[in-house]
């Protein structure tokens, strides 16, 4: 079986996984709960928040792809399985049913601003190790803080 490896070794390249990992796990939830919200979300604001969690959806499925992709081109096995997601994601979970939307401004502003302050510490962990991947974790990082200040700047 053919093996991927990549410029990264030893402490460097476990850094670097864990950073990417924590990347792709809360990429993938953020665009699972931004789905969810999508779906049951209720009130005169409906419209606008509606398609703007169809936006925040679409940057976090983007962002998840390169993410992965870092990973496996430096030799490390991005796990995006749903148990594995379940397992370790940190994102608050938005209730079940109909949302009011104010309560999804809320909740999205609160999850995004949890992946904003993990994302700005990988970006911290990967500067001497790959700043490639920093170079990611960076542009993933500026786009989470936009989409937290256009939630936030509704609530």
């Amino acid at each position: 079986m053919a093996m991927i490896t990549g410029p990264l070794s030893g402490d460097a390249k476990d850094t670097v996984a864990e950073a990417l990992q924590g990347a792709l796990v809360d990429l993938i939830d953020l665009s699972l709960v931004a789905k969810q919200a999508h779906w049951n979300l209720i009130g005169p604001h409906f419209r606008p928040i509606h398609l703007q969690l169809d936006e925040l959806t679409d940057l976090a499925r983007t962002h998840m792809d390169t993410i992965a992709e870092r990973a496996v081109a430096l030799g490390i096995n991005p796990d995006g399985r749903s148990a594995t997601v379940a397992r370790s994601t940190k994102l608050q979970q938005p209730e079940s049913g109909w949302i009011e939307d104010g309560k999804v401004v809320a909740t999205i502003t609160d999850v995004l601003q949890g992946v904003s302050r993990r994302m700005h510490e990988r970006v911290r962990a990967t500067d001497e190790p790959d700043p490639v991947t920093q170079d990611l974790l960076i542009a993933v990082a500026q786009e989470i803080d936009k989409q937290h200040w256009m939630f936030q700047a509704q609530a």
